[in-house]
This record gives C-alpha cells, sequence and structure tokens, in this order.
C-alpha cells in the first residue's frame, strides 16, 4: 500500500474546503490518516467529512477562519478534544488576488496579508507544541506550508500575492532552524501554475482571462498532483526531510 507508514497519524488541514488542502485530506484519510478539516465554508467541510468517512476514513470537521484568532483558538479546542495531539500540519488556506500595485487595492493586500501570512502565523503557534512533543516522545512530525512559485518568480500585477509567499518560504526556512534540531520536519512546497479555486477569486478580467491562457498553453497541475507530494513528503523516514520543493507543470519555464 503507498505511503502505508502514514496510517495512525493525525493531521490538521488548512483551506481543506476545496483545491489542494481538499485532495490532501482525502489522499492522507485514505491512507489512514485522521484528519481534521479547518475552513470557513462549513457546508463544504462537512460534505467533504462525510465522503472521508464514508470511504472508511476518519475526518473532523472544524469551521475555522485563520484571519481570527478566536476561531483558530476554537479550532485547537475542538481538534485536542475529538483527536488529542497532532503530528501532521499543513498550512494549505490561501488567497490570490493580483491587481497592478498603483491601483492601491488595501482591502485585497490586507486579505492576503492575514490569510497567507498571519493566517500561517496562526496555526503554527497552535499547534507547532504538538509536533515538538510528538517528536520528543520519538514520533514522526511534520509541518507543511503550501507556497508558491511566486515566491521567487515575479509576475506582473502578483506583487503583493508574491511578496506574500516569498515571506512564507521564508518563515519555512528559519522555522527550520528552530525546529530541526528537536526532530520536527518543515517543508516548503512552491507550486507552480496549479488548477484550484484560487483564480475564481480574481475580480480583473483581463488577468483572469491571462491566467485562463496559460492554463490552455501550460497544462497546469491538479490539486491532486500536489496532495500526492505532501504524502510522499510525510511518509519518508523520521530523519529524512525534504525541506523544499519546487512543483511545475512540465511546460511552465
Amino acid at each position: 500500500m503507498p505511503y502505508a507508514t502514514l496510517a495512525g497519524r493525525t493531521a490538521v488541514i488548512t483551506g481543506a474546503a476545496s483545491g489542494m488542502g481538499e485532495a490532501t485530506a482525502r489522499l492522507l484519510a485514505a491512507h489512514g490518516v485522521r484528519v481534521a478539516l479547518l475552513a470557513r465554508r462549513t457546508e463544504r467541510l462537512t460534505e467533504l467529512a462525510a465522503a472521508i468517512r464514508a470511504a472508511g476514513g476518519q475526518a473532523l470537521p472544524v469551521t475555522a477562519d485563520v484571519t481570527d484568532q478566536t476561531s483558530v483558538d476554537a479550532a485547537v479546542e475542538r481538534v485536542h478534544a475529538a483527536y488529542g495531539r497532532v503530528d501532521l500540519v499543513v498550512n494549505a488556506a490561501g488567497v490570490m488576488l493580483p491587481n497592478p500595485v498603483t491601483d492601491g487595492r488595501t482591502d485585497e493586500w490586507q486579505r492576503m496579508l492575514d490569510t497567507n501570512v498571519s493566517g500561517a502565523l496562526r496555526v503554527l503557534r497552535a499547534f507547532t507544541p504538538d509536533l515538538i512533543a510528538v517528536a520528543a516522545d520519538g514520533g514522526t512530525a511534520d509541518l507543511v506550508n503550501i507556497s508558491s512559485i511566486g515566491a521567487h518568480i515575479a509576475f506582473p500585477h502578483y506583487a503583493v500575492y508574491g511578496a506574500t509567499k516569498a515571506a512564507l518560504t521564508y518563515l519555512s526556512q528559519s522555522l527550520r532552524t528552530e525546529l530541526g534540531p528537536r526532530d520536527v520536519r518543515v517543508t516548503n512546497i512552491e507550486p507552480g501554475l496549479t488548477d484550484t479555486e484560487l483564480g475564481g477569486h480574481i475580480d480583473n478580467a483581463e488577468l483572469a482571462g491571462q491566467l485562463d491562457g496559460m492554463f490552455d498553453a501550460l497544462q497546469g497541475l491538479s490539486a491532486d498532483d500536489i496532495a500526492d507530494l505532501i504524502a510522499y513528503t510525510t511518509s519518508r523516514a523520521r530523519h529524512v526531510n525534504l525541506r523544499q520543493a519546487i512543483v511545475l507543470p512540465t511546460r511552465q519555464a
């Protein structure tokens, strides 16, 4: 059975209502991981949890907004009450809102900062103690952050989005210096063009059209491709940390 070493682990996955978060939850659950599903859309989480359970897996839907500390605190209580401490955290919640910086869309800037950076930090603060405790007891502990190729490659009108992802990439690198010596693995994944709901949030018709054109030309990745990479990474032997992964469609330069 692929990824058999994952069986029996307990994961928290943010952004689990769609895209990479949902795909990761389904795949990990299929390999015996108890998954706590965190996202804002209660109905989507309930449906996903039901589907996972129907397939024989274990899933806990937890309505949570990573931009709100009170909401995250409540989610931690629910997860711990149901599953105890967790040993695998996937920060998949994110938002992409491209527009020219000269448009001055401070509402979009703040939303991306709150979700992509501060939201990830809130989740880290909430569950890092679990990861450290698991590792201290000899277990495997993983933190996986979903960044973007935009952390390294500049795209016109994606400046703020790219900056938030660059911050997450740097955060992952720095955390590795703190958590690695304590046997907690930190993995930063930077996908290229991937088919998720992120593009549906764009309110700039021209930029939305450009993104569609890129998918037509480059044959973008699927959310399942990223989930497979996460499952592979977190199923390695405890002493092996795949620290950084850039994953692109073959046609994307």
